[in-house]
């Protein structure tokens, strides 16, 4: 079984098959998507602002509030 699953899929990414190598490009996004998502709310949970977040992924803190910010998951003030 492998345990870097980043190392896997960049390996699947890469392989000849371009088919094979869109669903694992598909699947990293989904993967980052969960990164960044619990990046996000350890930032949060240490008291980090939805300014130093924003910057910190190169995005707007209106952006970034959007997409993680909505789940009544954190506390909004900045």
């Amino acid at each position: 079984m492998e345990h870097d699953p980043i190392a896997a899929l960049t390996r699947a990414v890469n392989a000849d098959d371009p088919i094979n190598s869109l669903a694992a490009i598909a699947e990293f996004r989904r993967e980052l998507a969960r990164m960044e998502a619990v990046a996000v709310r350890r930032a949060r949970a240490q008291g980090a602002s939805w300014t130093e977040i924003a910057a910190a992924l190169g995005l707007s803190k209106q952006a970034v509030h959007k997409k993680h910010g909505g789940r009544g998951l954190f506390r909004t003030q900045d």
